[in-house]
């Protein structure tokens, strides 16, 4: 049985929503821009439940990109959730962002490098590879670009927001999706790995709170 879903993106500059309906078909809204999020999540919410004539209540599931990332996109994210579901009894799942932009590649490799830019000399930082399910080969956390340049070989997947401040020597050989492969949609599609509860947390929107980038978590790289 096909799941219909709701999902939410927004840790990056990019404000994306997605539904599924329940003969499997993905449909989204989205826009890329400083200070997107307030402005148009609750619109994009509103279009799709018109234009494909569905509840809140309605859904399966709820998905929400958890973080890490932008504090002010994923803040206006769990706000927004908290009062789009109030009172609905729908599953609502926190679901690693990275883990997601993984899934957007679509390809296999030895490693699939997912990053959002940290500022400074910093990006957050996930990798992992897929076969049949999605395994993580590190865990999320803030390094120095040097650092991840170090880690990227030949053959492997660069993927997130950022990127242009790698070097051109570091990206040889290197498949690159750069931020317009970020999407809502990716949410849905790590929802649907077997080992999804791995990567996507059932939370209550009261109790949702964001793993966005904080500046002490960079400071504490450098100590």
């Amino acid at each position: 049985m096909v799941k219909k879903i709701l999902a939410y993106e927004t840790s990056t500059n990019i404000c994306s929503v997605a539904f599924q309906n329940a003969e499997g078909k993905v449909f989204e809204k989205l826009i890329q821009g400083r200070s997107v999020h307030s402005d148009n999540l609750f619109l994009f919410t509103q279009q799709l439940m018109a234009e494909h004539d569905f509840k809140i209540e309605d859904m399966d599931a709820v998905l929400v990109s958890n973080g890490p990332g932008s504090y002010t996109g994923l803040r206006i994210a769990a706000s927004a959730i908290k009062g789009i579901m109030f009172g609905k009894n729908v599953d609502l799942f926190a679901c690693n962002t990275l883990a997601s932009f993984a899934m957007a590649t679509e390809n296999n490799s030895e490693a699939i490098h997912s990053i959002i830019d940290a500022r400074r000399n910093h990006v957050y930082h996930q990798a992992f590879k897929i076969n049949d399910e999605l395994e993580m080969l590190s865990e999320a956390k803030v390094i120095e670009l040097s650092d991840l340049e170090d880690q990227i070989e030949s053959g492997n997947i660069l993927i997130g927001a950022g990127i242009d401040r790698i070097s051109k020597k570091a990206l040889e050989n290197v498949q690159i999706f750069d931020d317009s492969f970020i999407s809502a949609n990716s949410l849905i599609r790590l929802f649907q790995l077997k080992n999804n509860a791995d990567f996507c947390i059932k939370t209550h929107p009261e109790e949702l709170n964001s793993n966005y980038i904080s500046s002490s978590q960079v400071n504490n790289t450098n100590t």
